[in-house]
């Protein structure tokens, strides 16, 4: 039998049951389309982790109270207040390779405006927040040094607050109410979008932290410390820096641990993908399974090819197929299975991807290597399933099968 005959005989032995075919290849298609669908949304999902990262601004250092031992007791990271406005003054003022640097205090307090109210984030910053975060504004100013030193009643807001006490209208020059202080309005930032961890970044009040910390929040103490540093080549020597002039500061022993935690951005994208990279091997893990389980169909559904073309075969090597032909005939039947499945899996993972990250607001994105990986391991899995059904039936005796009815 000529080789090149065997794919023409293997289709047209699929086509002769043509809804078994479908059916069968409807487990592979499932399968792929689960895992493409699965990978594509776990992509899209890191990329959208990285966007976000690089939206926190170039080159940003995040400084936050650490952990200390107290008696013995380790107390948790955060929970000690431990940083001061004049530890982001002096690390500003004292390493060259920081360009800016500010406190931060965060508060929830009810802001009114006339008859409106409205529950938001109000945060104390310095001058350079913007900068940092690499916030432009849409209209008015930033506040100034000079305002901080004054702990002036001004303030900076987001977006959502422009929507949802002012109805779109301009609010510059115009005084909202918090704790009874009155803040005059002096700049709207433009729009941000969500953080990393889901929230709205333009639901905000921004204030001098000299303001926060006097008027609003009643802290003493800056919970994190924003820091900018000149360029990513001097990130490890400016980090080294920072760690050696806080514990200086904090007066901090030799055998004493730090009780500050220093986390570049670079530290936090790896934290954020790692998360996103986990849930998709998790995810396409699971949508593998169907496609184990398509091809156990696909096994199955062989063995009963090969029972019910007992007489067929036999026939085939009584006037001299040999029986590597066989095996190849039925070996191709199960790849070719595998491959109409493959592509339909793809159609159907892009399409499904592509509605999930409509109506579901999901981000995805498509890789063709994952495409090209998708078709060969449903090939394989042809392979795989299909050898024991194609060696079952080239080891037939030709007698016997012919006497099958």
């Amino acid at each position: 039998m000529k080789i090149t005959a065997i794919p023409l005989i293997s289709i047209k032995a699929l086509r002769r049951n043509a809804m078994r075919t479908i059916l069968t290849a409807l487990g592979i298609i499932i399968g792929v389309g689960a895992v493409i669908t699965m990978v594509g949304l776990g992509q899209g999902a890191g990329e959208e982790v990285k966007a976000q990262v690089n939206r926190l601004g170039q080159n940003v250092v995040l400084i936050f109270p650490g952990s200390i031992s107290l008696g013995g007791v380790s107390i948790g990271g955060g929970t000690i207040n431990t940083l001061t406005i004049e530890d982001a003054i002096a690390l500003r003022d004292e390493i060259p390779e920081v360009i800016a640097a500010s406190p931060e205090v965060r508060s929830q307090r009810v802001i009114v405006y006339g008859n409106r109210n409205w529950f938001t984030r109000i945060y104390g910053q310095s001058a350079d927040y913007l900068q940092i975060r690499q916030w432009p504004m849409e209209s008015g100013e930033m506040f100034t040094e000079e305002d901080i030193e004054q702990a002036s009643l001004v303030a900076v807001i987001g977006q959502t607050i422009v929507h949802e006490l002012f109805e779109g209208a301009d609010p510059i020059g115009e005084t909202i109410r918090v704790r009874g202080f009155p803040l005059r309005i002096i700049g709207v930032l433009s729009e941000k979008g969500s953080s990393l961890m889901g929230s709205v970044q333009d639901d905000i009040v921004i204030v001098p932290y000299t303001t926060a910390f006097q008027r609003i929040s009643g802290r003493s103490h800056a919970m994190v410390i924003n820091v900018q540093v000149f360029n990513d080549e001097s990130m490890d020597i400016a980090r080294e820096k920072m760690t050696d002039l806080l514990r200086e500061r904090h007066n901090l022993a030799p055998y004493q641990e730090n009780d500050f935690t220093i986390q570049t951005q670079e530290e936090v994208a790896q934290a954020a993908t790692e998360t996103s990279r986990i849930m998709t091997v998790l995810l396409a893990s699971i949508a593998g399974i169907s496609l184990f389980v398509g091809g156990i169909g696909i096994m199955n559904v062989m063995l009963v090819s090969v029972t019910e073309r007992t007489r067929e075969i036999g026939l085939r090597l009584a006037v001299g197929a040999r029986s590597g032909d066989v095996l190849l005939q039925f070996l191709i039947e199960s790849v070719i299975l595998c491959l109409i499945g493959g592509i339909g899996g793809i159609l159907l993972g892009v399409v499904s991807t592509e509605l999930i990250a409509i109506y579901a607001g999901w981000p995805a994105l498509f890789s063709k290597d994952a495409m090209i990986i998708a078709v060969s391991v449903s090939a394989s899995v042809g392979l795989f399933f299909g050898f024991y059904p194609a060696w079952k039936a080239s080891r037939l005796d030709p007698i016997t099968a012919l006497r099958t009815e």
